[in-house]
């Protein structure tokens, strides 16, 4: 899985690597908070339209070939967004950048799917999500304590070696699958997906950890900034290190393995609203472990829901990808801007309330589906 990790990895790693340096680039452009949010929203949103173009193609052309070209398409705007001369151009090449990365995700599930799980099972979700967490790493400390040494444009701009060299390295390392029959075309195949139960179950508990997940960490460097805190960018993005929990990627797997991806998620869904409660004081220690227990609730909840869509359908997995993507992005780059709306009237507290809402919407889908099924909730 080396090479495919590696082209994930360099994915996630430029998806949020404006994150961490979100009030530095509004200093840079004179833009409010939530102004400076929109970098992280228009690569979500446009990657939520790019889905539907990505996994149905992955579907008809072959996964292996939608990953690599997705991985080498992903460098031309990464060197746009380092040198873009003003706020607007920024948020076209990342825009850009959004329209290439479902490439990577959108027939990256389906693939680890089809080639990894029935080898080593659930743990080869855990992996991939765990690479995920080594580009998010990378993005956003890194791009942190770079840019505090050389500047927020060469920080994002070095971020184009790991596109250009996953797509060599994939191209030489992974293997082809077969491609599956069509059966009545994009369209068809696309509207039997929306219409699976089971993946819509999937794609409202993935969106809606996504949208908790970013709308703490975009919001959590203004906080730190402020007192009683006080931090510099630099020290203030040390908080994303706490994507290190992510490692447990495959331990989450093979517990997914043993109790099912709803019993996961739900356990998770808990877990993340205990963090947001444990995040309001104006403690730093219970603001990190608040954060500690969000970031690990979150990486079991999307490695559950990313289970339940390759469980949801055999046949037209890349459509069924595109629809889980689209609809978990598209909620997603809400995360990054209607917290930001929050914060500026209400602080913390206001961001906490966004996710303890998307936490309770998610949850009580899951139980109604539990309760039509006829088993016993967790």
């Amino acid at each position: 899985m080396a090479g495919f990790l590696l082209g994930a990895a360099g994915m996630f790693a430029v998806t949020y690597s404006t994150q961490a340096i979100l009030p530095e680039l509004g200093r840079s452009f004179g833009v409010s908070p939530a102004q400076a949010g929109l970098t992280i929203s228009v690569v979500v949103l446009a990657l939520a339209c790019g889905a539907w173009i990505w996994g149905p193609l992955s579907d008809r052309y072959g996964r292996k070939r939608s990953i690599v070209l997705a991985s080498a398409l992903l460098v031309p705007p990464t060197v746009g967004a380092a040198l873009a001369p003003s706020f607007a151009l920024l948020l076209v090449f990342r825009a850009l950048q959004g329209l290439c990365m479902p490439g990577l995700l959108t027939a990256g599930v389906p693939y680890v799917a089809e080639a990894f799980v029935p080898r080593i099972g659930g743990r080869a979700m855990g992996y991939y999500v765990a690479s995920l967490v080594a580009g998010g790493l990378i993005g956003r400390v890194g791009v942190g304590l770079l840019a505090a040494v050389v500047g927020w444009r060469w920080a994002i701009g070095a971020l184009v070696v790991l596109p250009l060299a996953a797509a060599v390295v994939m191209q030489r390392s992974l293997v082809d699958l077969p491609i599956e029959s069509v059966r009545g075309g994009t369209f068809h195949a696309v509207l039997r997906q929306v219409r699976n139960p089971s993946l819509l179950q999937a794609t409202v508990t993935g969106a809606a950890f996504f949208f908790t997940f970013v709308g703490c960490f975009s919001y959590v460097v203004y906080r730190l900034e402020r007192p009683p805190f006080g931090f510099g960018p630099a020290a203030g993005s040390l908080v994303f290190v706490l994507w290190i929990l992510g490692a447990a990627g495959p331990a989450i797997g093979r517990l997914a393995d043993r109790i099912g991806w709803e019993r996961l998620a739900l356990s998770a869904l808990a877990l993340a609203a205990l963090g947001l409660a444990l995040s309001l004081p104006a403690s730093l220690p219970s603001l990190v472990v608040g954060l500690a227990l969000v970031t690990l609730a979150n990486f079991s909840g999307v490695t559950a829901a990313q289970l339940g869509v390759a469980d949801a359908t055999a046949v037209d997995r890349g459509a069924a990808s595109a629809v889980y993507f689209s609809l978990y992005y598209g909620i997603g780059s809400l995360g990054a801007y209607v917290p930001g709306l929050a914060w500026e009237r209400y602080g913390w507290d206001g961001v906490a309330v966004t996710g303890f809402a998307a936490l309770a919407f998610a949850g009580t889908v899951l139980f109604l589906a539990d309760a039509r099924r006829g088993s016993p909730p967790p």
